[in-house]
């Protein structure tokens, strides 16, 4: 197996992206109206990417495979001083070691694991989170126990903005217990904001909420601006 190398301290910059993407809740409400898919097409440049998330946006396949562009409405968002953290979790919390960008490829591998229900992670998303690790800008943070990576889960940050991608876990509690470590250093480092795209039921369970669209691009204004220096 390859050695693992740690992403660089400081996120390099990728050459800036040839698409644009619409600026704003009131510029995506008229570029899409109701619907959450934005656009399709464009590519995975790692600066296409970062403008995307700028913008409020993120890319995930659609039907017959064409990259979509998204920007859910309502959002789901953990606030970071909102985490409910439950008397099993927190047990489950003091069996497991948190660890961050020690195992990036392995975490995105189980996340894209096709045996996985609802699995949506392919070829094409695989090698652009992968290259935007290399630059900094994508961290995993991982549950081990007796050395074994039981959960994680992986995703993009930039300055106070850490947008969650995908999460799984092979013991219980372990995303969960990822996700702790991953608020603990979010606050830690001045963040202001977790973005989760959709409150699901399990991450309702760790304390999500909906906020609207415009709201959501409130937060995000706020985050990109924030002189964050979250330790990864």
């Amino acid at each position: 197996m390859a050695e693992h190398r740690r992403p660089p301290r400081h996120p390099v910059e990728p050459p800036p992206s040839r698409w644009a993407f619409p600026q704003g809740a009131q510029a995506i409400d008229a570029a899409a109206g109701t619907s959450e898919v934005i656009g399709v097409g464009a590519d995975l440049e790692p600066g296409t990417v970062l403008a995307a998330y700028r913008a409020g946006l993120f890319p995930m396949p659609a039907r017959r495979g064409l990259m979509a562009w998204w920007s859910p409405d309502p959002r789901g968002v953990i606030p970071l001083d909102g985490l409910r953290i439950s008397r099993s979790l927190r047990k489950s919390c003091a069996r497991m070691e948190v660890r961050v960008d020690t195992a990036f490829g392995e975490v995105i591998d189980a996340c894209a694991d096709r045996r996985r229900p609802g699995a949506w992670i392919d070829r094409r998303i695989k090698a652009a989170y992968l290259e935007l690790h290399r630059l900094g800008w994508v961290h995993s943070v991982e549950a081990w126990r007796d050395d074994d990576l039981v959960g994680g889960l992986y995703g993009v940050a930039i300055g106070g903005l850490f947008a969650g991608e995908s999460m799984f876990h092979r013991a219980s509690d372990a995303s969960k217990v990822a996700l702790v470590g991953l608020v603990e250093r979010l606050a830690a480092g001045g963040a202001v904001l977790l973005d989760v795209q959709w409150a699901t039921d399990h991450l309702r369970s760790v304390g999500a909420v909906e906020v609207p669209r415009a709201r959501y691009h409130e937060l995000l204004a706020e985050a990109l601006a924030a002189p964050a220096q979250v330790e990864w």
